[in-house]
């Protein structure tokens, strides 16, 4: 709702500035509707855009995170304790977003939520797919009393695996964009080295 409140005064105030702006300038109507359209459609988007980018941000914390997130709750759960306590010790020493997602489950577990219905909660709001994962095996760990150690060590291995494709495939979009202005310059000293030729050749110039 918040969100939705935001855009909407972004929308409203870029609207009239765009149709402000454009009075100022112009007396014409239609730069008048064109900057005013242009204004909405910023304005629109303003929040959008900022409301991605954070999420973006967000999951890739998160997916760093995850992979020592779950090597800690499964050296919990080996030492002894059922999924709530392993949390509640990851929770107590560490930081980051996937702690701050597992102390609201916390919290929603002290309030008097089932823990299987407060884990799978988390994992229906979380940015992230692999914390989805993750909470949602903790839910299935609280509700039957599996030992889901091993589960979570796989998961980890996943998540860096997954990890290790991620910084492959930008290693290689970078070494493509080193590319680009090596290219923009040598292709015309190249053009201009293939061409000068030909003058002499067709016209016989020396």
């Amino acid at each position: 709702e918040e969100y939705r409140v935001r855009q909407l005064a972004a929308t409203a105030v870029g609207t009239a500035a765009a149709a402000f702006f454009g009075l100022a300038i112009s007396r014409s109507a239609a730069l008048v509707l064109v900057l005013a359209v242009l204004g909405f459609v910023i304005g629109a988007t303003r929040w959008r855009a900022r409301l991605d980018k954070a999420t973006t941000l967000r999951r890739e914390r998160m997916r760093i995170e995850l992979y020592t997130v779950n090597q800690l709750l499964a050296m919990q759960l080996k030492t002894g304790g059922g999924p709530i306590q392993a949390v509640q010790r990851v929770v107590d020493r560490g930081s980051g977003a996937v702690v701050e997602e597992l102390s609201e489950v916390l919290y929603l577990i002290a309030g008097g939520m089932p823990a299987a219905e407060a884990f799978s909660r988390a994992a229906e709001l979380t940015a992230e797919p692999q914390a989805a994962r993750t909470y949602r095996l903790l839910a299935a760990g609280a509700e039957r009393g599996t030992d889901v150690a091993v589960a979570l060590r796989a998961f980890s291995e996943d998540i860096r695996d997954d990890r290790r494709e991620d910084l492959k495939r930008a290693a290689t979009r970078r070494r493509a964009t080193m590319l680009i202005p090596i290219v923009a310059l040598l292709a015309p000293v190249m053009l201009i080295l293939v061409l000068a030729p030909i003058p002499s050749i067709v016209f016989g110039f020396r």
